[in-house]
């Protein structure tokens, strides 16, 4: 969730507002450093939630790396949360200290951490993916598509843009994905003819916001200075805009932002009950099966991992174990002996 790399490298230390309240101050450096809105709501989330377990009035300066090891150990003895969810909450708490404080934790926290099992993915077969694909309709039934067409997660997909669609050379361009990474996956030719109707779609109701005086769309900080009339051109609008102008949370601005996540997903779960499909199907279950389904058809592996994104190939290599083998096509070596 964290974005990392390209932000993090600096000479220079930002030293926020201290007159500002600190929630205010945590606020202003997780923007200074483009961290996503998302992540902002999320680490403000873990940090109140961290302060509130030590009664909410003890300011974080009175507490140490032992405060910090006592909540993390609660998360997983007493809540037991996942493994990635104590993960998730100590990214929170060490950039409060590390960012906003100029107090960082490195090497003084050893909490109980939560047991990280892995576990297989949950792949859907190629009929189970028809079944489902098959009870869906309209702008559902597209973000499915492309999440199981070209692999895409959830949020990348409902990111889009129009000019991350190239139809001419049949790619599909995904900018900024997990762990701040860009890369470029395949189209399905069976989507083209869809996509080509949704950018049009999209151009008219962006035509229709520019009349009414409207029109712009949320850009990264840097690109919105840089190019000051970028939020209002076609190709930044979202390839799956939401229905109604909504007031931008980052600034005073009425924009355009894209459809939410929660109505896909919906829609996928409803289309799994309809499809009888028996499986904890979600969004994500798209990816996996595209990945596994790449694989049994002869993708090479590490052409693999670079449509999916993954750093490292051993996070592609998990699909390798729920790919269909054909096992009752292997033979015995007992049953290649000659003896009787």
């Amino acid at each position: 969730m964290e974005s990392k790399g390209k932000f993090r490298d600096r000479g220079k230390k930002f030293t926020p507002d201290p007159s500002k309240k600190l929630m205010d101050q945590v606020r202003e450096c997780l923007r200074y450093y483009h961290y996503s809105y998302r992540t902002e709501q999320t680490y403000l989330s873990w940090i109140l939630r961290y302060l509130h377990f030590f009664g909410g009035k003890t300011h974080p300066r009175e507490l140490n790396a032992s405060s910090v090891e006592k909540y993390l150990s609660h998360l997983a003895s007493v809540d037991g949360v996942a493994a990635a969810t104590q993960r998730q909450a100590l990214n929170a708490i060490a950039f409060l200290y590390r960012d906003v404080l100029d107090l960082p934790l490195d090497g003084q926290i050893a909490p109980i951490r939560s047991k990280k099992h892995p576990r297989p993915p949950t792949v859907m077969t190629e009929d189970e993916t028809n079944r489902v694909l098959s009870n869906m309709t309209g702008i559902h039934r597209m973000m499915a598509d492309i999440m199981y067409g070209s692999g895409l997660r959830l949020m990348e997909c409902v990111r889009l843009r129009i000019q991350d669609v190239d139809l001419g050379q049949g790619r599909i361009f995904v900018r900024g994905g997990k762990g701040n990474k860009d890369r470029t996956t395949i189209m399905p030719e069976k989507l083209k003819p869809m996509l080509r109707t949704q950018v049009d779609s999209v151009k008219a109701l962006h035509a229709e916001d520019l009349a009414n005086g409207h029109g712009e769309v949320w850009l990264p900080d840097a690109l919105a200075r840089k190019y000051s009339n970028a939020a209002k051109e076609i190709g930044w609008q979202y390839l799956f805009p939401s229905k109604n102008l909504s007031d931008d949370p980052r600034s005073p601005r009425k924009m355009r932002h894209h459809v939410m996540e929660s109505g896909i997903q919906k829609a996928v779960k409803l289309a799994v009950q309809k499809a009888g499909v028996d499986k904890r199907v979600t969004c994500h279950t798209l990816r996996h099966s595209f990945a596994t389904h790449m694989l049994e058809h002869g993708t090479n592996i590490r052409m693999l991992q670079q449509l999916l994104g993954h750093a490292d190939v051993t996070t592609t290599e998990i699909y390798t174990h729920v790919m269909n083998k054909d096992i009752e096509r292997l033979i015995s070596p007992l049953d290649r002996l000659s003896i009787p």
